[in-house]
C-alpha cells in the first residue's frame, strides 16, 4: 500500500504512428509498418518497467495516450501497455485514463479492449464536420467516419468523450464553423476542446500559407477569427458547457484532469519517443531520434534495468524559483479558476504582491484581471490572454 498523502503523478504515453501526417501537424508522428510498431511497443514497455523504481512513492491519478494516432495500435497492444503500468506503478482508486482516437481507426472490438484495459475517456479528433475542410486539412476520415466512431463509443458504454474542433481554417467561414459546432453540441459530448489553427513552421501549411501572400488571403481575417472565437463561447455556454480553461469546455465534473495537472504544475512523466516530463521542478524530454530510443530500450541495453537514461534525455532544465513562479502564473491563469494567493505563498514563501505587485496593478487597471483571494482573467483578459500571460515573465 502507498500512503494516501503521496504525491500524485500523471503519465503520458506517446504513440508516434499515423496513417499520414495532416498538413497542419508539427507533432512527432510518422507512418510505420506492423513490425516497427511492435518493436516500438516492446521498447516502450521496457522504459515503463525500468523507470518504475523512481516513482514508487507516487500515486498515478491520470494516464493519457497521445500521438500520433494511438488508436492505430491493436487493442491488445494498448491492453499490454496498461497492464504494464498497473503492474509497475501505484494507481489511485479512480484514475482518469484517456486515449486519443481518430475517426475511422477503431471498431467495436478495439473499444471493448480499451474498456477492459481501464480506459474510461476518449478524445476524438475530428477538427471539423465539413467534408471540404477535412480534405483541406489532410485528414484521413470523412464526416460519416466521425459519426460512426462516436455512436459506436456510446454503444459500448463510453460516457466521457471529448471532441476536438478547430477554427480559423483556410477558407473557413463563420457559417461553416458554426454548423460544425452546432452538430457537435447536438451529440452532447461531455467535453469539447475548441482551438484556433496555428500555422507552424515546418508543416505543409506553413509552406503554403505562412509565406505566400496570395495564399495567406485564404485564411480568415482577424475579424472573422474573432467572431468564431466569440461564437464558440456563446454557443457552448448556452448549451451548458462551462469554460474551465481558455480553449476547453466541459459539463460539470467532466473537466480533463490530466490537462489540469499540467496547468497546475503537478508532476507528470512521459514515456515514449519525444515525450516530455516535469517532476520535482525538473523538466526534460525524451529523444526524438527513434533509432536512439530503440537502442536504449531494446536488446542488451534492456537487460540493465538500472541503466542511466541520460543518453535519451534532452533539454534537461532545473527550474529556478523565478521560473517556477512564472509558470505558476502563466499556466494557472489559463484556468477559469485562476491562481491562489495562498498557494503562491505556500509554494514560494513570498506574497504574490511582493513579486508581481506592479504587474497586477497594471492589469487590474486595464480590466484584464480580477484580483481577490483568487486572481483570474476577466472575459476581456481571456480575449487577449497571450498579452496578459506574457506580463508574468520576470
Amino acid at each position: 500500500m502507498i500512503d494516501k498523502g503521496a504525491d500524485m503523478l500523471s503519465i503520458y504515453i506517446h504513440i508516434p504512428f499515423c496513417v499520414k501526417k495532416c498538413f497542419y501537424c508539427d507533432f512527432l508522428s510518422f507512418s510505420s509498418d506492423r513490425e516497427e510498431k511492435e518493436a516500438y511497443i516492446q521498447a516502450l514497455l521496457e522504459e515503463i518497467k525500468r523507470e518504475a523504481p523512481r516513482y514508487k512513492s507516487h500515486l498515478v491519478d491520470t494516464v493519457f495516450f497521445g500521438g500520433g494516432t494511438p488508436s492505430l495500435l491493436d487493442g491488445g497492444q494498448i491492453v499490454g501497455i496498461m497492464e504494464a503500468l498497473k503492474r509497475c506503478y501505484h494507481f489511485a482508486t479512480t484514475p482518469e485514463v484517456t486515449i486519443e482516437v481518430n475517426p475511422g481507426t477503431v471498431d467495436k472490438e478495439k473499444l471493448l479492449a480499451y474498456q477492459k484495459a481501464g480506459i474510461n475517456r476518449l478524445s476524438i479528433g475530428t477538427q471539423s464536420l465539413q467534408e471540404e475542410e477535412l480534405q483541406l486539412l489532410g485528414r484521413i476520415h470523412g464526416v460519416s467516419d466521425f459519426y460512426r466512431t462516436f455512436y459506436m463509443a456510446r454503444e459500448v458504454g463510453f460516457d466521457n468523450i471529448n471532441i476536438d474542433l478547430m477554427s480559423a481554417l483556410p477558407g473557413q467561414k463563420i457559417e461553416s464553423y458554426r454548423d460544425s459546432l452546432d452538430k457537435v453540441i447536438e451529440l452532447q459530448p461531455e467535453h469539447i476542446s475548441a482551438y484556433s489553427l496555428i500555422i507552424e513552421e515546418g508543416t505543409p501549411f506553413f509552406d503554403r500559407y505562412g509565406i505566400d501572400a496570395k495564399q495567406k488571403e485564404m485564411l480568415p481575417s482577424e475579424e472573422e477569427e474573432r467572431l468564431m472565437y466569440e461564437e464558440t463561447g456563446r454557443l457552448l455556454d448556452e448549451a451548458g458547457y462551462w469554460r474551465y480553461e481558455i480553449s476547453n469546455y466541459a459539463r460539470a465534473g467532466r473537466e480533463c484532469r490530466h490537462n489540469i495537472a499540467y496547468w497546475k504544475r503537478e508532476n507528470y512523466v512521459g514515456f515514449g519517443l519525444g515525450s516530455a516530463s516535469m517532476v520535482d521542478n525538473v523538466r526534460w524530454k525524451n529523444t526524438s531520434d527513434i533509432s536512439k530510443y530503440m537502442a536504449m530500450f531494446s536488446g542488451q541495453a534492456a537487460d540493465d534495468v538500472s541503466g542511466d537514461r541520460s543518453d535519451i534525455r534532452e533539454e534537461i532544465q532545473y527550474l529556478s524559483m523565478e521560473e517556477q513562479m512564472e509558470e505558476f502564473m502563466f499556466l494557472g491563469l489559463r484556468l477559469t479558476g485562476g491562481v491562489s494567493r495562498a498557494v503562491f505563498l505556500k509554494l514560494f514563501q513570498k506574497n504574490i504582491e511582493d513579486v508581481y505587485g506592479d504587474v497586477l496593478t497594471k492589469l487590474r487597471k486595464q480590466g484584464l484581471i480580477k484580483s481577490f483571494e483568487q486572481i483570474t482573467l476577466t472575459p476581456f483578459g481571456r480575449d487577449v490572454s497571450n498579452y496578459v500571460l506574457a506580463q508574468f515573465l520576470l
